[in-house]
This record gives C-alpha cells, structure tokens and sequence, in this order.
C-alpha cells in the first residue's frame, strides 16, 4: 500500500493545477459574499439566509468538483496511454483505485475547507455590521459551531458521489460517467421514498424492485442537515456518528466493485 499515497498526492497536484477547480471554488465563495447582499433585503430573515445560500454553495460546488475531477480519474490515464507504465511497475490496480480516490478526497477536504473559511468570514461580517435588535431575533449564533457538522456530512456525502464517479469512470466514457453520477446524486435525495413505495402501487413486483433500489442505491437524505443547523435544531452525535458510519460502509462497498471492474479491464 505505499504506492497509494503517492498516487494520492500526484492526483491532488494534478487537481491543483486544473483551472477549473480554482472558478468553482472562487464562484462558490463570491456567491457567499452575495448571500450577504440578499440577506439584507429581508428583515429578519438575514441570518437563515446567508446559512442556507452558504452551506447550499459548498453542497452544489462540491458537488461539480468531486464530477468534473471524478470522471476523469481513470479516463484520463486511458486516453494519455500513461495506465501502461503505472500499471507496469510494482502497484496493484486496487492500490491505483485508491489512491486516486484518496487523492480526490484530499482535493475536496481542501476545497471544503476554503469554502468554510470564506463562509465563516460572511457570517462574521454579519456580526459587525448588523444592530442589536437584529441580532436578538436570530434563532442561532452566527458563528454557531453546529454548522461544522452540516458541513461535515455534506463533505461525507460528497465523498459517496466521488466513489460513484469514480466507479462509473472505470467501465464508462466521462460524458456517460457525469450523467450517471449526476443521476445518483439526484436519485439519493429521494431514495427514502421508495421504502413507501408499497403504500403507492399495488404491484407486488414493483414494490419489490423499489425496495431493492431502495438498499442498492445511495440514501443521501439523512446527510442534510442544513435546516436543523440554520434553525438552532440540535444534530444529536449519535445520528452523526451513524450516518458518518453509512457513508463509510457505502463507499467501501463502492471501491471494491470499482476494484473488481478495473481489476478485470483488459488494456492491451
């Protein structure tokens, strides 16, 4: 396993030097600043806003990182023929799988992080500037530390689309790849309702097939917190700690399917 942390750093100066990366992130911290300005048009409302638009930026941006970046982890190394020299010397496919997915993750926590700072700053800014009055009708603090935990599963979901990319970018092209992923996303804000899909239809295989879909496909529901954060809601520890332990279990399941597949890839 000594090959994986090499890999992870190559794939993380790689990420750095993308230009992409540096507009998303600098067009996720300028909408936080703008979230300022919007916040100032309704009363009252100023605070809730600002969290929302910010926790909703490092969501969606993270989001196009963890795609663009994803897919093509392996595609690239195809298309450059550079796979064959990697592969020629003393790693293993599932060591390359995962340094290339550690290597996202680190590009990601970085870029989170970034986010968070600039996120923070706004919301100090909001301490400095707004009267007494304000202040006093907000339901949580402005630099409430419970917001580090909606971002924390925000960066633990995110890290399940970039399995999903990464898997989807082993056997497919990067187009196809950011629709699938793209797709996953999506379908795991909804996945809850397919454990009630029984209750809708009538068809005894149609329900069956929902509950199948149902514990194969991502549920990312439970990792948004945002509301309860932004309200003042407590985020109990245990319900961290057990959807952190989801994540963990899901993305395992996802590398080691990825593994298989890139395991069985012919690139002669």
């Amino acid at each position: 396993m000594r090959a994986v942390p090499a890999i992870a750093i190559n794939v993380f100066r790689e990420s750095v030097r993308d230009k992409v990366l540096y507009n998303l992130v600098a067009f996720a911290i300028l909408l936080m600043g703008a979230s300022y300005l919007i916040g100032q048009l309704t009363a009252g409302q100023d605070m809730k806003i600002i969290k929302d638009l910010g926790l909703a930026a490092m969501l969606l941006f993270g989001l196009f990182i963890a795609v663009f970046i994803g897919i093509g982890l392996v595609s690239k190394e195809v298309e450059r023929r550079s796979i064959y020299s990697l592969l020629s010397k003393p790693i293993r496919r599932p060591e390359f799988i995962l340094g290339k997915y550690c290597g996202l993750l680190l590009t990601l926590f970085v870029n989170v992080a970034a986010m968070t700072c600039a996120f923070y700053v706004v919301l100090a800014i909001m301490i400095v500037t707004q009267p007494p009055q304000a202040k006093a009708i907000w339901e949580a603090p402005a630099l409430d530390p419970a917001l580090l935990k909606a971002v924390l599963l925000i960066y633990a979901e995110l890290a399940i689309v970039t399995a999903c990319a990464l898997l989807f970018s082993s056997f497919s092209t990067p187009i196809l790849s950011a629709a699938f992923t793209v797709g996953m996303f999506v379908i795991g804000q909804f996945n809850a309702d397919l454990k009630h899909f029984e209750t809708i239809v009538s068809s005894r295989p149609a329900a069956w097939l929902a509950r199948i879909l149902y514990y194969t496909l991502p549920n990312l529901a439970p990792f948004d917190v945002k509301a309860a954060v932004v309200h003042g809601q407590p985020v109990a520890a245990g319900y961290l700690l057990l959807t952190l332990g989801y994540a963990a279990c899901y993305i395992t399941v996802l590398l080691l399917v990825t593994t298989t597949i890139f395991a069985r890839k012919d690139f002669k």
